[in-house]
């Protein structure tokens, strides 16, 4: 599968481009360059999905999208989840309901531990051809 994102260079951090066609997307496909980093599935047997929901608001988009990733490493951490899918149920720029679905952490190798998305060089953009956003992720 195609990845919608790019690591950026950055001395001591993980820097990411993403991409979406919207900012369903954007938010999705963060979270998942989010745990793709994180973690590499492993072989064997699937595991059952476990869905948590998250509620967000904020005072204005960028806010909001680190407010998402912080709560997605929040909940991993305290669920012992890698999240492997998100279903944004409502989505604005202030506001966010979604579903990350999630599998049990001793189905991957962990690669690298993320202890935060940081708004040091955060850029959200709303283009003709989508929304794109570069953030530094605190390793």
């Amino acid at each position: 599968m195609a990845k919608n994102y790019e690591i950026l260079e950055h001395t001591a951090d993980i820097g990411i481009r993403v991409k979406g066609k919207n900012l369903a997307g954007l938010f999705r496909n963060a979270g998942l360059a989010v745990f793709d980093i994180i973690a590499e599935r492993q072989p064997g047997k699937n595991t059952r999905q476990k869905t948590i929901p998250i509620r967000q608001t904020a005072d204005n988009v960028e806010e909001l999208f680190i407010n998402w990733l912080n709560e997605l490493l929040s909940l991993s951490a305290t669920k012992e989840l890698i999240f492997t899918d998100f279903h944004m149920d409502q989505l604005d720029e202030r506001n966010l309901q979604a579903r990350a679905l999630g599998e049990d952490f001793k189905r991957y190798r962990l690669n690298v531990e993320i202890k935060a998305a940081t708004y040091h060089e955060l850029k959200m953009k709303q283009a003709s051809s989508g929304w794109q956003a570069e953030v530094i992720l605190d390793v």
